[in-house]
């Protein structure tokens, strides 16, 4: 029972990791002149070429698909794929791993915001648990502004070989990491609605690979469509048997098949707010990526905004952690034969995750 309880948190872990390589390899094949939109189209369909058949083998007893489940499946599609994934690569384009690592932690406050007011989280203002949870968002919310708006003084180290030629003449420019801060804000809007969804999805259909099979499929079918409007040049759309392959295969089988189907896993069981709270562990290792493999430069507001977004990232964790054991003690209560006798132990009302 103890080592179930740290398997969503020992997998959450490991899904942060392979998801800052992913953002990693998209930025060396996007520097060496992949369209960042069509590495999205790709990456998705062939996790669709994986995931379509998957379901239709591990579940097939999976309930009905009628069109009003199919049109939530489409609507995920449309926040997680249409407009999260291709913000983050525009995003990449623009700036670095390392800034989307840092701002990505936009995502747990605003899912924290979404769920209080779907009334799917417990926000009890008078509770010190609560308090530390709201004063937690926001610290995280001020170290991604941190990271974002004040760059400081350059970090040198010793060169690295890289995947990629560096850039310093782009991520120089204050207005090209602006954009690129403000695509990945969008981005953690985006997957911050897509938590919230997909924890609701998940309350009415229990079929997750199915969720996430369709969940691509109709990702590809979206951005499909919209590479035929933005990508005009047929030269755009070829891939080289290089980096840029290396990145779609990656993303697909890591990015999509491993990573979203862990996320579904972990958000039905622990909740939306429990997966966006580990995004903080993101920063260390893709600013470890950026200077290692892509030769870029580390600044100190990087440094500094880190650790802001980490203090703020552990408070809340923490609080949530307190608020589940007291849940956990309420549950025993419940459960005991003194309290099945006794109408002063019934429980009150509660609104709070699954």
């Amino acid at each position: 029972m103890g080592v179930a309880k740290w398997v969503p948190f020992a997998a959450m872990m490991m899904v942060e990791c392979l998801d800052v390589g992913l953002t990693t390899l998209g930025k060396a094949a996007i520097s060496e002149g992949m369209n960042h939109f069509v590495f999205v189209l790709y990456s998705n369909a062939l996790a669709s070429l994986i995931l379509l058949p998957s379901s239709f083998i591990f579940e097939p007893n999976r309930p009905p698909l009628s069109f009003s489940l199919l049109s939530k499946f489409f609507f995920l599609a449309f926040i997680g794929i249409t407009i999260m994934q291709n913000c983050v690569f525009t995003a990449v384009d623009y700036s670095s791993p390392a800034l989307g690592s840092a701002m990505s932690n936009l995502t747990p406050a605003i899912t924290f915001v979404l769920a209080v007011i779907l009334r799917m989280e417990k926000l009890d203002i008078g509770s010190p648990i609560s308090q530390i949870k709201v004063m937690g968002a926001l610290v995280s919310i001020s170290g991604a502004l941190l990271v974002t708006l004040y760059k400081g003084s350059a970090i040198r180290f010793r060169t690295q070989p890289s995947l990629s030629q560096p850039l310093p003449s782009l991520l120089s420019e204050n207005d090209n990491w602006l954009i690129g801060g403000c695509f990945f804000a969008a981005a953690s809007l985006s997957l911050a609605a897509w938590n919230i969804t997909q924890a609701a999805i998940l309350k009415g259909y229990s079929s997750q690979l199915t969720i996430v099979a369709f969940y691509c499929f109709f990702g590809t079918i979206q951005t499909g469509i919209l590479c035929l409007i933005v990508v005009p040049d047929p030269n755009d759309w070829k891939i080289s048997p290089d980096i840029e392959l290396i990145s779609i295969f990656y993303s697909a089988i890591i990015g999509s098949v491993v990573t979203y189907s862990v996320f579904t896993w972990c958000i039905k069981r622990k909740g939306p707010v429990f997966v966006s709270m580990f995004k903080p562990v993101g920063i260390a290792i893709a600013a470890f990526s950026s200077v290692v493999f892509l030769g870029e430069t580390l600044h100190v507001g990087s440094i500094i905004g880190a650790v802001v977004i980490a203090i703020g990232f552990y408070a809340v964790l923490w609080a949530q952690s307190k608020e589940e054991n007291v849940k956990g003690l309420q549950v025993d209560r419940e459960s005991s034969p003194s309290s099945q006798a006794s109408p002063l132990l019934e429980p009150r009302g509660s609104n709070v995750l699954a």
